[in-house]
């Protein structure tokens, strides 16, 4: 059997969502609601008793509430955390008859739904909730995929119970995906920005940015970020089809790629669909410019002749819940913007893809959420890890993402498979996380 019943004194639309995430999603069953006490008793199927005692004991397991799911806006608790299967747990319950120790729904929806980001925070200097504002940050427990751990451990629990119980956990994935913020570093800018190149070269005195860009410009020597060749043997070696996030904007102080008109540009768009999926990258300036992102949409999907469903957030902005409901509004069902910046790890707790809660409309939308758990940047410019130094901080999140039957995300740039400069010897390390991610 794989049906399970979840006795509820009251139900919610928080608490069908985060059992259909957890019982539903992660563990293969089928899962139904029970608010009759009679009808939960009397039933044969696996139960469990979301309630603070027994209805019928040693035929049930036992979950004690917290009592988030049954509230309705927001309020700032003071969440407490436990030691649990080797990592940490939220929201623990002094209950000696419950058969966990903590509540499994209340911690799964509290991460899920980012609920600590919709309450006051600092922001960095992009707007960003920071890695280190987080719970998971501060108790040390962000590198793990903790929910999908949680409904693992619950997933052993139900079978010691009831024998009979079909358990269908995910099979573990890869899917690598890249940001394409600067097309190539010298070449397809403009006549302007071209001058305007070697005039900042000049003023700060980088005679060697100078010559590359003089060589590139008059095809002496490729382009250093001109990496797709690369890009495509590692993919086609591992048998892996990545996922490209273009970003196809108009000039914008943080946006600065080759001109959408450019037909180099689409050229490259053109081969990028032949390799992978492409999605849109939508800009900086669409943060504050609702109809831009819509234009941006139409344009790249006017190139590859395709439809856009899929997106990640130039400089990874992401604020709840304009975000989401601005790429919903456009018609996007799948978002690879979560993870931060400045930290690898799990920034909802979790290694498999979800669907996006509106906690201020306290519904569930149709918007797929992908989380990614390594960014070449974070490594480099935040942690300062260097090439050679950097499986020692990813390796651990594979295995963890392995050992879950999750799905590991890597987000690499072009610019970082160049060898040039700051990048020198990371396309060796976005090998080895492809051969090692397989």
């Amino acid at each position: 059997m794989n049906k399970i019943l979840v006795y509820c004194s009251s139900t919610s639309p928080r608490l069908k969502y985060i059992t259909d995430l957890i019982l539903g999603d992660l563990l293969g069953l089928e899962v139904a609601l029970v608010t009759d006490q009679e009808e939960f008793i009397n039933s044969q199927e696996a139960k469990i008793c979301y309630n603070n005692r027994h209805l019928s004991p040693d035929k049930e397991c036992l979950i004690v509430p917290y009592g988030l799911l049954n509230e309705r806006g927001l309020n700032n608790h003071l969440v407490n955390v436990i030691d649990f299967a080797e990592t940490k747990a939220l929201f623990p319950v002094y209950s000696s008859g419950s058969d966990l120790p903590f509540d499994i729904f209340s911690a799964a929806f509290y991460m899920v739904s980012r609920y600590e980001e919709y309450l006051p925070f600092f922001p960095d200097q992009h707007g960003r909730f920071q890695a280190s504002s987080s719970l998971a940050s501060e108790k040390g427990f962000l590198q793990k995929p903790v929910v999908n751990i949680w409904a693992k451990e619950l997933g052993k629990l139900l079978q010691e119970l009831f024998p009979s119980l079909e358990i269908r956990g995910h099979t573990y994935k890869f899917v690598p995906t890249m940001d394409i913020d600067a097309a190539w570093a010298f070449r397809h800018k403009g006549f302007y920005r071209s001058i305007g190149g070697f005039l900042k070269d000049l003023q700060s005195f980088d005679m060697e940015s100078f010559t590359r860009r003089y060589k590139s410009l008059f095809n002496m020597e490729a382009d250093p970020f001109d990496s797709y060749e690369v890009i495509h043997k590692l993919h086609r070696k591992y048998a892996l089809r990545p996922l490209f996030f273009v970003l196809f904007s108009d000039y914008d102080e943080f946006d600065k790629n080759t001109p959408i008109n450019n037909m180099a540009f689409q050229k490259l768009i053109k081969s990028l669909a032949d390799e992978g999926g492409v999605g849109i990258h939508p800009s900086y300036a669409s943060n504050r410019n609702e109809g831009k992102l819509q234009k941006e949409i139409s344009a790249l999907s006017d190139v590859v002749h395709a439809e856009i469903t899929s997106s990640r957030q130039h400089f990874l902005k992401l604020s709840f819940p304009g975000t989401y409901r601005n790429l919903i509004a456009n018609d996007i069902m799948h978002d690879y913007t979560m993870g931060y910046a400045s930290d690898t790890g799990f920034r909802a707790g979790i290694c498999t893809s979800f669907k996006w809660f509106d906690l201020e409309m306290e519904r569930v939308t149709d918007l797929e959420v992908h989380p990614f758990a390594v960014m070449d940047g974070t490594l480099h410019d935040y942690l300062k890890i260097e090439a050679e130094g950097a499986m020692l901080r990813v390796s651990p999140l594979i295995k963890s993402v392995k050992e879950v039957g999750g799905t590991f995300i890597s987000l690499f740039h072009n610019e970082s498979l160049s060898n040039w400069r700051r990048w020198k010897g990371w396309a060796e390390v976005y090998e080895e996380i492809l051969k090692e991610g397989v």
